[in-house]
């Protein structure tokens, strides 16, 4: 009996540490696996814009240098999956469901009509926004210091005090100025309203006009001519498009433009002292990247903003309407387009 017993403990002695062995074993293989897996690991993002125009066609540009720096580059350990909704709700309703169905890991949603569906068609997917303005007023997060969903991003608000302050510059007699914006763009209209308080306090007189798309900036812009002494547009998706009709009008009628950010200038418009659309995107790329790495969650991690501005002036239309560029203004420039 004692023989039998000594032969069981024994057996079982084996057994608990043969059990012990393959279990250390597998330990160590899970954490070499772990790394393994990280290494190799193939990131699925979605890239939505909403429309082509050069602001959000730099963004864009941006978002996937941003994640390159940060080490996820295409062809090696990333995937992107690139959509532009041509400004139609019904294509972004169809390239959310695409992003959701593919199961992607993370979306990087250009411009606030863009995000504000993504957010509509996921709470689970992470989303990084960029050429938004406010995100709590588009109601994508819940503050700017802590954004509590899965929605966060780079804002493009403008200095709009700035940007008045260098069109009076410009137009130092000037009465009255002309802005023009999208009426459904809550981004847009918040600028406006910025532009109207701030210039209403220097005794200049502000007339709005709204468009619903394109087709409408040749009534709106005609409808300014014989009321306004300058004109001023906010950072505005059709606005951009539909800038070189508007630069032909105020050209014919010698009014100086300042725009929300570089990308009208070059389409027109006069001056701006705006944001860098590529910068804000790479912004954008790297917060995404931090996210995918699981370094940072959508929720806890702040909206960030531009914090330095670029000024560019268009010499070449300001000479087409008779301005003189103060020398000031031209020797602080960034960039002088001839």
């Amino acid at each position: 009996m004692k023989k039998n017993g000594f032969k069981k403990m024994t057996a079982l002695v084996m057994a608990i540490l043969m059990i012990a062995l393959v279990a250390t074993g597998c330990g160590g293989g899970s954490s070499n696996e772990k790394e393994s897996d990280a290494a190799d690991k193939v990131y699925k993002v979605g890239l939505v814009q909403f429309v082509e125009h050069e602001a959000l066609d730099q963004a864009n540009k941006g978002m996937v240098d941003g994640l390159k720096a940060e080490g996820l580059e295409v062809g090696k350990n990333l995937e992107i999956d690139q959509q532009n909704a041509q400004a139609d709700q019904a294509n972004l309703k169809n390239i959310a469901d695409r992003f959701v169905g593919n199961q992607v890991d993370l979306i990087c949603a250009i411009a606030t009509p863009a995000a504000q569906t993504m957010a509509n068609a996921t709470s689970d997917i992470p989303i990084v926004g960029t050429a938004i303005t406010d995100y709590v007023e588009a109601k994508l997060a819940e503050s700017n210091e802590k954004p509590g969903s899965n929605v966060t991003g780079t804002t493009d608000m403008n200095p709009v005090e700035e940007q008045v302050d260098l069109l009076l510059e410009l137009a130092p007699e000037a009465k009255s100025i002309g802005v023009i914006y999208t009426s459904s763009e809550i981004n847009s209209q918040i600028q406006a309203d910025r532009v109207k308080t701030y210039a209403t306090s220097k005794g200049i007189n502000v007339e709005e006009v709204t468009i619903s798309n394109v087709n409408d900036m040749q009534q709106a812009a005609q409808s300014l001519i014989g009321k306004v002494d300058a004109v001023y547009v906010p950072t505005d998706n059709n606005v951009a498009s539909s800038m070189p009709i508007l630069a032909d009008i105020t050209r014919e009628n010698n009014l100086p433009v300042v725009s929300g950010e570089e990308g009208p200038v070059r389409a027109g418009a006069t001056a701006t002292i705006g944001i860098s659309y590529y910068e804000l995107g790479k912004q954008a790329g790297i917060m995404a990247a931090k996210i995918l790495k699981g370094e940072a969650t959508p929720a806890d991690m702040p909206i960030e903003e531009q914090k330095t501005y670029t000024t560019v002036i268009n010499k070449k239309e300001a000479d087409a309407i008779g301005l003189t560029i103060p020398q000031a203004i031209l020797d602080n420039a960034d960039e002088v387009l001839e």
